[in-house]
């Protein structure tokens, strides 16, 4: 590609266009992801307190529950496309419908995947974890699986409300939640205000009033937007649309794969630290929720540029898919580099803020400067699976994942880890060159079909038959 002047000028014309309506939708939507992100933060800095045996124990509950999780609400992510496509061609009765089907498909995977949450966890004293981790490790699953079922009801009503545009009520909820989980922290893990001191399962119960607290805010604000301003709701019929349902299916199936996959993944590294000594444990959560903070941001943008790219294809503005796609690129990338600065230029700073234990603190530096190396590789790939799949193109991102990361990172990863002596840093390593396989593929993918009309007009065309 030549550059020119009237290249510089395009660029410009295109961020004038699309820049201000992205960062309004993707503004609140990163605050929310952000504020998603501090409730664990909260959870273990809180837990901190016990030691590093009670992080560990958080660490390896919250990644065995996610494990889980993150199928359900991946398979949520379908959602985005049909809702956006349908309310960008101006379809808002297909969109209500679309609500419905999500919400029986959400309550469908809750009960299924707490039944799975429930079988694993007699198995996991066999999996080699520390018994000093399990110990606290398993109550703090039990008590945050019964959150599944808020947590992914709650989690149709946002994907819905961000594809119609609605996203300042989810930043409310999610604030707001963040002051409830601390609150009931502070009180069920430490045994204030009378209460049992319950230690880090006290967190998990916090957790699970959380998400119940998530559901019931957005449900009273879809209950009295649509009185006060009807647009047909309670007209759309109870029962699943089948049809619907198994475009969800098709469609959320291979995001839920794909983000299974990315997450899965760091789970089993977080696994295979915890046969490590809890202070290598802690330093490996530490630096994992620190990186899992900054990349929240990236996804909000993902999840706005889903929205935007979907919307567009609603209209069958092929311009418009582009610009919304490269715009929300160009701004994760922008942040992904200062954090990678910051990873590098003060990990101390960072790790203090969970511990003072030197062990914990001279691992959590090295994972830090790991973590720095694969920022922007990290926040290229979440916001270029968001684009695509707003181009209702779920498949291609998944299987790009499993290959970059299971087939190729983590054994590289494992062979670093205990075949080289390099330890936890070598399970992150191995990571790291997944990522910077993942992110240039899913670039190629992305120009690719952007530029493609075809493309567009394919993917208007399979929503407005399934609508």
């Amino acid at each position: 590609m030549s550059w020119s002047p009237s290249s510089f000028v395009r660029i410009r014309r295109a961020l004038a266009l699309e820049l201000r309506p992205l960062v309004r939708l993707a503004g609140p939507v990163v605050a929310s992801e952000v504020g998603w992100m501090a409730m664990w933060l909260a959870d273990t800095i809180i837990v901190g307190r016990l030691g590093a045996e009670a992080i560990g124990a958080v660490s390896i509950g919250g990644s065995i529950f996610f494990a889980v999780a993150i199928f359900g609400l991946g398979m949520m992510l379908g959602l985005d496309f049909v809702v956006a496509s349908a309310f960008g061609a101006g379809r808002i009765r297909d969109a209500h419908a679309a609500l419905v089907d999500g919400l029986w498909l959400a309550a469908a995977l809750a009960v299924a995947l707490t039944a799975l949450l429930h079988v694993i966890v007699p198995f996991l004293p066999a999996t080699g974890i520390q018994p000093a981790v399990l110990a606290d490790g398993i109550p703090y699953l039990y008590a945050s699986s019964w959150s599944l079922l808020p947590l992914l009801l709650f989690t149709a009503l946002r994907r819905y409300l961000q594809a119609l545009g609605l996203v300042r009520p989810i930043l409310l909820t999610i604030l707001t939640a963040n002051v409830v989980n601390v609150a009931a922290c502070w009180v069920l893990v430490f045994g204030n205000l009378g209460a049992p001191a319950l230690g880090p399962s006290g967190s998990g119960w916090a957790t699970t009033a959380s998400r119940v607290y998530m559901f019931a805010c957005l449900a009273l604000f879809v209950v009295v937007r649509e009185r006060a301003e009807p647009t047909g709701l309670w007209e759309t019929r109870i029962a699943p649309a089948w049809g619907r349902l198994r475009e969800l299916v098709r469609l959320g199936f291979p995001a839920a794969m794909q983000i299974t996959a990315e997450v899965g993944v760091f789970s089993v590294v977080t696994a295979l630290a915890a046969r490590f000594e809890p202070a290598v444990l802690a330093a490996h959560q530490i630096a994992l929720n620190s990186a899992a903070f900054t990349f929240m941001v990236p996804a909000g943008l993902a999840s706005a540029a889903a929205v935007r790219v979907g919307q567009a294809v609603g209209r069958r503005d092929p311009d418009a898919v582009r610009r919304a796609g490269w715009t929300a690129l160009a701004l994760g990338l922008a942040f992904m580099s200062a954090a990678a600065v910051s990873f590098v230029v003060m990990p101390g700073a960072i790790l203090g803020l969970y511990t003072t234990d030197t062990t914990v603190l001279a691992t959590g530096v090295v994972l830090l400067l790991v973590a720095g190396a694969f920022q922007l590789f990290d926040g290229m790939q979440v916001v270029l699976t968001g684009a695509l799949r707003g181009l209702g193109d779920t498949r291609t991102p998944m299987l790009v994942n499993l290959v970059g990361y299971w087939l190729l990172g983590l054994p590289l990863g494992c062979v670093l880890c205990f075949g080289y002596g390099v330890g936890v840093p070598g399970l992150w390593l191995g990571l790291c060159a997944g990522l910077m396989i993942v992110a240039p593929t899913l670039l190629v993918v992305w120009t690719r079909r952007s530029r493609a009309p075809d493309a567009i007009r394919e993917a208007a065309g399979a929503i407005a038959v399934s609508g």
